[in-house]
């Protein structure tokens, strides 16, 4: 009895183990599951506040794309090409239709002869542009705008004749009314003739990086004109577009003042040899005091003893005729000269002189001109064959060489070179004639 009462115990136990093990995994796997759902959650969260980052960001760059679109497009000189624009569609649309009118109540078969008038003068402004374009000569630009000014001195009477006949309108809105209408088919030509001019301005004076170029071409040719000149010559002279100017300058400096380096002449070149000699007597004046002892030294010999010297004390000369000191010269023992490694000075450019005449006679240091040489009589090949047979007559083979050869007879190596083949080729038929 007690054995099934423990089993009882037992499975009871065991059922209650199993209970707690099932809900502690049913815990952990429930925990699990909030946390993959806590996760989810998270992800999804980050997502939308990324999603929500990307849209302020692409709307904050749309707003600035937009802004410097408005900025692009509200420039000084848009406004004025788009407004100057505007102002002229507004001229023709208020011109037109008076025109139009006037014509019509003549006779309806006149339709086409306001719109031939009014586009004559825009064609003809517009013929101007393109003449500016091209760059075409000013008569042209002026015969067209005496085209559009006559076109549009027309147009401009005929609105002013329509305007003062108006009859529901008193003399004096009438009168108002034709000088506006012929101010209005004025105004149009006009602004753009104006802004035609403006913009061929801005193009021919650029950029600011432009205009400082141009100050720059400008003070360069007044400060350097024959330099400028030559180098327009230069650029004459060769073929179009194969030599720049500044290359033409640089050459044209290099003719003129010897030098290649910009700016600088034989005067600036002296000026700073000068400065680096002041530079350094300041800063060195002791080795620049023994450097002129030794050079006085060598110059002129200094008495050991003092010698008298008498003093003049007539009143009648001074001391620049007698040619003398009034002091009596003392005894100076001079140190020893002290090489002085001075700094080294700018190199000077070669700058072409003309020998200077001396009472001595001078080697010649550059090459003698074809007049001045004694010319040598020129021997044929039969004359060279001879000497250089009569002179390799005793030599042995080996030491028969176009060296030798050519050291034996004075000619060229080419010649030297001929002979020795020559020589060697008498050599070995020499024995096989004599063998026959």
């Amino acid at each position: 009895m007690s054995t099934y009462s423990e089993e009882r115990r037992a499975d009871r136990a065991a059922d209650a183990e199993q209970r707690r093990i099932d809900q502690a995994a049913a815990a952990v796997r429930r925990a699990e599951r909030e946390r993959a759902a806590d996760d989810r959650a998270a992800r999804l969260r980050e997502q939308q506040r990324a999603e929500k980052r990307q849209a302020r960001q692409a709307r904050a760059e749309s707003r600035t794309a937009r802004r410097a679109a408005r900025g692009a497009s509200l420039t000084a000189g848009n406004v004025y090409r788009k407004g100057t624009l505007g102002l002229v569609t507004a001229s023709a649309l208020g011109s037109l239709p008076a025109q139009i009118l006037h014509f019509v109540d003549i006779s309806p078969m006149l339709l086409p002869l306001p719109l031939a008038i009014e586009g004559a003068a825009w064609v003809m402004a517009a013929g101007v542009a393109y003449a500016d374009e091209r760059g075409l000569p000013g008569w042209v630009r002026w015969f067209l705008r005496s085209l559009v000014i006559g076109a549009a001195g027309f147009a401009a009477s005929i609105n002013y004749t329509y305007g003062t006949h108006l009859s529901d309108l008193s003399p004096s809105e009438a009168h108002t009314a034709g000088i506006g209408l012929a101010a209005v088919t004025l105004l149009g030509p006009l602004l753009f003739e104006v802004r035609q001019w403006v913009t061929t301005l801005s193009a021919k004076t650029g950029s600011a990086q432009d205009k400082a170029r141009r100050k720059h071409d400008r003070t360069r040719r007044r400060q350097h004109r024959s330099i400028a000149i030559v180098a327009d010559r230069l650029v004459s002279a060769a073929p179009f577009g194969e030599l720049p100017f500044e290359e033409a300058f640089a050459h044209a400096w290099e003719i003129e003042t010897g030098t290649t380096t910009p700016g600088m002449t034989p005067k600036l070149h002296r000026r700073a040899a000068r400065s680096v000699a002041a530079l350094t007597e300041a800063q060195h004046p002791e080795r620049v005091q023994y450097r002129r002892a030794g050079w006085l030294r060598r110059r002129r010999p200094i008495e050991a003893t003092p010698t008298p010297v008498p003093v003049d004390t007539s009143t009648n000369r001074s001391t620049a005729d007698l040619r003398k000191s009034t002091r009596p010269i003392l005894p100076v023992s001079l140190p020893v000269p002290v090489v002085i490694d001075l700094p080294k000075p700018l190199k000077p450019s070669a700058v072409r002189t003309a020998a200077a005449a001396s009472p001595r006679p001078r080697s010649v240091t550059g090459r003698v001109p074809d007049i001045a040489r004694s010319r040598r009589p020129a021997r044929t090949a039969d004359q060279l064959l001879d000497e250089a047979r009569s002179a390799t007559a005793d030599w042995p083979d080996r030491d028969l060489t176009a060296e030798g050869i050519r050291k034996a007879v004075h000619t060229s190596p080419a010649k030297a070179r001929a002979l020795r083949e020559t020589l060697r080729a008498e050599r070995t038929t020499a024995p096989d004639e004599a063998a026959a």
